[in-house]
């Protein structure tokens, strides 16, 4: 489903940019929780960032803003949705990386006027309606990551779907759950609204859609079906028939969000 550090590095590179104001920000980053707590991970990036550790009160999102000002970015936001085995766009070992990747995505600042060297952004679900964005520290940004044009993206993303659609039939995902498009009709219902800033390029934007939708099928596809009706080995093969789907889908969503940043917060 669609991701909130999406959200946010789209937003916030327009604000940094001058594109969007911050209570646009605000507005459009309400619908992924009721609350948002923001901590530092450690007592430096605290102290540089001015924020509060994760031992002591959480501040709220206007206080992680007024951070990313004074940290003034020499260079835009980047989305990073890392997963095992998968780690294009990541800075390197070290906490951030370790916790984007548990959390399946992440906002990486890869050169802030901080000691700090830049900064990364976590967004985890603490409880329902609570999410929390913890501000890690980015010795080393890491290499540029590979370029893929948004075209060439929805280009693989649709192909991956045909390809996928035989595997989906073969492992007969309907036959073992009744009811599976009806989970993938709730599913894209509930969703979190997504809002972009005006100006918002029109090919990214369908992109994103078209990744929340491949990613709500295979949520239901990959869901464990009730009363066992698979055997684990069956399970296993279902998930690595459609891992290279799952990796077309985070590819989709970097590349657009990408793009939309290079258009609302050109360098």
């Amino acid at each position: 489903m669609p991701c909130p550090s999406a959200t946010l590095t789209v937003w916030a590179s327009a604000w940094l940019a001058g594109a969007a104001a911050p209570d646009d920000v605000l507005d459009a980053l309400a619908p992924w929780a009721q609350l948002h707590e923001v901590h530092a991970a450690d007592d430096t990036t605290a102290e540089a960032a001015s924020l509060p550790t994760l031992a002591s009160r959480p501040t709220t999102l206007t206080f992680l803003f007024a951070a990313m000002r004074r940290s003034a970015p020499r260079s835009p936001a980047r989305l990073v949705l890392p997963a095992p085995g998968d780690v294009r766009g990541l800075p390197g070992p070290g906490v951030f990386s370790r916790e984007a990747t548990a959390a399946g995505e992440g906002v990486l600042f890869p050169e802030v006027n901080l000691a700090t060297g830049g900064l990364g952004i976590v967004p985890t679900p603490v409880v329902d309606g609570v999410l929390r964005w913890t501000v890690y520290p980015v010795p080393d940004p890491g290499p540029v990551p590979e370029y893929v044009a948004v075209s060439q993206a929805e280009r693989d993303l649709r192909e991956q779907v045909r390809q996928s659609a035989s595997v989906l039939t073969d492992l007969g995902v309907a036959r073992h759950r009744p009811g599976v498009r009806e989970e993938i009709a709730a599913a894209l219902r509930a969703r979190p609204e997504s809002r972009w800033p005006d100006g918002m390029p029109g090919q990214p934007l369908r992109v994103l859609q078209q990744a929340d939708e491949v990613s709500a099928i295979l949520a239901a596809a990959l869901l464990d079906d009730p009363g066992g009706a698979l055997s684990a080995s069956a399970a296993s093969a279902r998930r690595e028939a459609l891992r290279p789907l799952e990796t077309a889908v985070r590819v989709a969503r970097r590349a657009a969000v990408a793009e939309a940043v290079r258009v609302l917060a050109p360098a």
